[in-house]
């Protein structure tokens, strides 16, 4: 009977883990020995309840409903309240406030340079590497995938499509993505786009074992379909409009993961090859009040909360894999409680790779639970939503153990009694909440521990861009999204962390648009689009008028007075090596302060 080399992870504590290797049979039917390959397609802001099979009367997801009957499928599986925290804490297997992704903006979307990402790990061990679609671990060097051990990354700029890094004008459809950090027009909508290149790099890696790491941007916001999407949803009366939208970008999503099961079918390489089918973070459109009516709309299967929420339709999501020559099909569902953190080590451990963490690990390698081999472990999980410039200590916190869960410290339920969480328990097991506060006390001390913002290094590319969707604010939001630039509300002044990997003289382009779009400082547009039955709507661009631009890097600072017929007000300045704190403003000719929206750093010498 042929075998494969699987690595097993011994987890010696829950936040600790070591690992070993020995040989073990993954199915006695097993027709491959060499290393699988990995397609892990994570989808941005499809709740739990937005698929046909896990109980919605209306959205279209007959492939996806198809492949759980084929899968494994996770039904306790947990992550981030939102879309940055969850990709930190599955890359690396370490919660997202540890790692410097406790946020989504506000220079707290980035991945601290020191951590090691999945990547990384099957790079080291001859896997050939590839993300397509949302990054949102941050923009800039050393952040960006390429930089993470992604051999080819194909990407939009910031948090979404459309959103303030991401490339001007950019609005889903034939739009302008980077490639390996060199922007590249592309035709056709933007999910398409990302399964398109997707299966280009499996054609060419499809002899040698990959990861491909497929993360989209849809059905985030705004929520912009081709119409045929639209079409499908249009008579609908049991969903409000923007519904309509969301489930057709849902729909579009599931007609790309067929055409790109049947690519793998069409290769030969579908059963050696573990794909996965998993979401973010709880819905974003699938359960809202409408408007109009104040009727509740959509399903959200019997759960609380939804996207941001720290009650379980945050944060519970499906994990949906299959790998048939490893034993993973049937459709079976295991109900332990499981976690994105998890999938790192278990990955690993299923693929034969060597993988020996440095940090603590919040993730357990789980493979021997999914083959059938084990119960699921015993252990107590942490998720929780920040969303502020620092995290605080019992802030919108969910502690679970088994079915329990320990909201915000004084708010107790059994989930297999109360699915929907109304009933609060707490003065009924008051050892419990003793117990898994003692154990969130303890986890929140060693985490915090390890809290920092990440630095962004300048000097690198001939001209590196800083935006203010990364400006680190306190009390406000950045302008984070092309809309809100346009609108042209001023900013207050914030600063970024930088490094200057080099000493010498730098050059400052402060802008109020970014470059590519050609627009001097004062410049308006009239460019704004009306809605459609299928797409949002894009406003005029206002415009600003600016007297002083103003730079601080740590103790220096200079002003220069402002043309606003020109692109951009440009200041020098000499800087040592080094990390320092950048502040770059305006005076607007009224007197109010505001941050430059974009700031271009060019190394003279």
């Amino acid at each position: 009977m042929k075998k494969i080399f699987i690595l097993f992870i011994f987890v010696s504590t829950i936040l600790s883990c070591a690992s070993e290797s020995k040989d073990q049979s993954v199915n006695k039917d097993n027709k491959n020995t060499s290393p699988p390959n990995i397609i892990l397609v994570i989808t941005d802001d499809q709740g739990y309840g937005d698929m046909g099979h896990t109980g919605n009367p209306i959205i279209k997801t007959p492939t996806i409903d198809a492949f759980s009957k084929e899968s494994v499928n996770l039904t306790n599986y947990h992550v981030g309240t939102t879309c940055a925290p969850t990709r930190a804490g599955l890359l690396t297997g370490r919660n997202c406030n540890r790692n410097g992704v406790w946020h989504t903006i506000m220079g707290a979307s980035i991945l601290n340079a020191e951590e090691t990402t999945m990547a990384d790990v099957f790079q080291k061990n001859g896997y050939r590497t590839g993300m397509f679609g949302k990054w949102h671990l941050g923009d800039n060097h050393p952040f960006l995938p390429h930089d993470r051990g992604f051999d080819e990354a194909f990407y939009h700029g910031g948090g979404g499509v459309g959103q303030t890094p991401d490339y001007w004008e950019n609005d889903y459809f034939d739009d302008t993505y980077h490639r390996n950090g060199v922007p590249e027009k592309k035709k056709g909508y933007c999910t398409d786009v990302w399964f398109n290149e997707a299966m280009k790099f499996i054609d060419n890696k499809k002899e040698a074992p990959f990861l491909c790491y497929l993360s989209l941007n849809a059905p985030h916001s705004p929520f912009n379909v081709p119409e045929k999407y639209y079409d499908l949803y249009q008579n609908e009366t049991a969903i409000t409009e923007g519904q309509k939208r969301f489930y057709g970008m849902i729909t579009n999503i599931d007609d790309n993961f067929s055409r790109l099961i049947n690519h793998l079918e069409e290769l030969g390489i579908a059963d050696n090859t573990i794909l996965i089918y998993t979401t973010d973070n709880g819905t974003a459109r699938g359960y809202v009040t409408d408007k109009k009516t104040g009727e509740v709309k959509g399903y959200n299967a019997g759960m609380r909360g939804t996207k941001a929420s720290e009650y379980e339709g945050g944060h519970r999501v499906p994990w949906i894999m299959r790998w048939p020559d490893g034993g993973l099909t049937g459709g079976k569902s295991l109900n332990g409680l499981t976690a994105h953190v998890d999938m790192l080590p278990t990955l690993a451990a299923l693929t034969g790779q060597s993988f020996a963490p440095t940090k603590k690990m919040d993730g357990t390698n789980i493979s021997n639970y999914l083959l059938g081999e084990t119960e699921a472990p015993k252990r107590i999980l942490v998720t929780d939503t920040q969303r502020v410039p620092w995290p605080e200590e019992g802030k919108n916190s969910s502690v679970m153990e088994g079915d329990w869960r320990l909201m915000n410290g004084t708010e107790l339920y059994d989930i297999s009694k109360d699915p929907g969480q109304k009933t609060n328990i707490a003065d009924q097991h008051t050892d419990k909440v003793t117990e898994l506060n003692t154990f969130y006390k303890k986890w929140w001390k060693d985490v915090i521990s390890e809290t920092k913002f990440s630095i962004i290094d300048l000097g690198v590319d001939s001209i590196d861009m800083l935006t203010c969707h990364d400006a680190q604010t306190i009390g406000y939001y950045p302008p984070w999204n092309q809309q809100l630039i346009r609108k042209g509300k001023p900013m207050k002044p914030a600063p970024f962390s930088v490094r200057f990997v080099e000493a010498g003289t730098y050059r400052f382009h402060l802008t109020r648009w970014p470059m590519e779009s050609g627009l001097a400082l004062g410049e308006s547009t009239s460019d704004g689009t009306p809605a459609t039955s299928h797409t949002e709507p894009t406003v005029n661009g206002v415009s600003m008028k600016f007297a002083k631009a103003h730079l601080k890097v740590s103790d220096q600072s200079a002003v220069v007075e402002v043309d606003n017929k020109k692109q951009a007000a440009v200041l020098e300045m000499e800087v040592p090596k080094g990390e320092a704190s950048l502040t770059a403003y305006f005076d607007m000719e009224d007197g109010v302060e505001s941050n430059a929206f974009y700031i271009y750093v060019e190394k003279v010498n």
